[in-house]
């Protein structure tokens, strides 16, 4: 845990630094080799894919994150065009955009029927792994728009072969968003656009067909109807109507704004006022969960960035959903107990979480920080929100290391750092966390 020797201002600068470069590891990672031999697997991450965590790992202790998620690596590359923005990057990072336009189209050409109709494959993994492989009928399902449903694939651009928590629709609209920001935002060769454009009527379509549907919460835990995955989709038809109005595609556009206001009458059903906070999710049973209360709320609201006055960081019921998520993990994690100054709580995910030390997050305290800069924007009481992201982030400089890593978790109870390290969305959190901070202080 650090202490107060420097200033918070300083702190953020050198730190933003250091996640600008730790981030960049995980994008284009041609230079790794990952070999898993119980799978009977060598790869060679290719360009424009992004791994979650660069860190060779195998679940000893730390997890294997060598994947290409697609929520991880919309998330990723939104970062990365802030880092182009703001100078911190150079004409590489637009390589790496184009290379992550190419071969995010590269995967639509995944067919699980050719693995199923080849089975050799199976014969170089160990015995003893054979029960974390999918089945020959559960591959002979992938291909069209289950690709873009498989959560994760391998970085070398093959289909991930073991038992996963599928479907999961969120990496589509989430990948709209992000492309659709580049393109507005920084300049690109102009051979570019038909790939941008199949790719992002690709994603549209699917996230069109697709919303209503139950699928894996953001987690990949539990199936159902999710509060995270459906403001997302709203927020990408939203953005995505805007684009094809550009584009003169006027039919395609009202279709995707009908698809919107739809999904946002969904998302209104998900407030529980005796609660005062959004439910995460509607179970595929109908039940409430234990996890109704979520982070994954506050990130929807991060993500899709809007500024309206409904489903963003500027809704009271939002904003009473971030002050009860404070309120628990400042009672339930001892970390938090009795911090003094300008600290805020550390924050997790949900009640209960076992997922390694079950919390605290990274990316979520990070979340919560970067959720009051954007509601001091617009808000009669700016500084009150300014003040109250500097004490998440001040949480985030007490248990960051002097060298500046990020991994996926730092322990409830003693701080230390566990599950993933080196976590790409810690990163990209940061980065994006310190944008929305310095919008903030430029519109005061």
């Amino acid at each position: 845990m650090r202490g107060d020797k420097e200033g918070l201002e300083r702190w953020i600068e050198r730190e933003y630094r250091y996640a600008a470069a730790a981030m960049l590891e995980s994008v284009s990672a041609v230079g790794i080799v990952k070999q898993r031999p119980a799978f009977g697997q060598s790869m060679r991450p290719r360009k424009g894919s992004v791994v979650a965590s660069p860190v060779l790992a195998d679940w000893d202790p730390e997890p294997d994150y060598f994947f290409h998620w697609f929520r991880d690596s919309a998330i990723v590359m939104d970062a990365l065009r802030l880092l182009v923005d703001d100078g911190a990057v150079g004409a590489a990072a637009r390589t790496h955009f184009e290379d992550f336009v190419r071969f995010s189209l590269s995967l639509q050409k995944l067919d699980g029927r050719a693995l199923a109709a080849a089975p050799s494959w199976r014969e170089h993994c160990a015995p003893e792994f054979v029960r974390f492989l999918r089945s020959d009928s559960e591959l002979t399902t992938v291909h069209g728009d289950a690709v873009l449903a498989e959560t994760r694939v391998n970085p070398d651009g093959t289909l991930d072969v073991s038992t996963w928590s599928r479907p999961q629709h969120d990496g589509a609209p989430l990948r709209v968003l992000a492309v659709l920001r580049w393109m507005r935002d920084v300049p690109f060769d102009p051979g570019l656009n038909d790939e941008l454009s199949e790719l992002v009527r690709g994603d549209l379509a699917f996230t069109a067909r697709h919303w209503h549907e139950p699928c894996f919460d953001i987690w990949e835990e539990e199936r159902g109807l999710h509060y995270y995955t459906l403001c997302v989709s709203a927020a990408a038809l939203d953005a995505g109507a805007e684009w094809l109005e550009g584009s003169a595609d006027r039919n395609a556009a009202d279709g995707c704004r009908t698809q919107a206001h739809a999904v946002r009458r969904m998302l209104d059903g998900f407030w529980l006022p005796e609660a005062a906070c959004f439910r995460s999710r509607i179970a595929s049973s109908g039940e409430r969960s234990p996890k109704d209360l979520d982070m994954s709320v506050v990130l929807a609201a991060i993500h899709t960035a809007g500024d309206g006055l409904h489903h963003t960081v500027h809704d009271p019921r939002m904003q009473a959903t971030l002050e009860q998520l404070q309120l628990l993990f400042g009672a339930a994690y001892p970390i938090n107990h009795g911090a003094a100054g300008r600290r805020a709580p550390a924050m997790g995910r949900y009640a209960g979480d076992a997922y390694f030390s079950g919390g605290a997050y990274y990316f979520s305290t990070l979340g919560a920080a970067e959720f009051c800069f954007r509601a001091s924007v617009q808000s009669p009481d700016p500084d009150i929100w300014m003040t109250r992201g500097n004490g998440f982030l001040e949480t985030v400089r007490a248990f960051t290391p002097p060298a500046g890593d990020l991994s996926e978790q730092f322990d409830q109870r003693t701080g230390a750092q566990t599950s993933a390290r080196h976590l790409a969305w810690s990163y990209a959190a940061f980065i994006t966390c310190i944008g929305a901070r310095r919008l903030a202080q430029n519109s005061f």
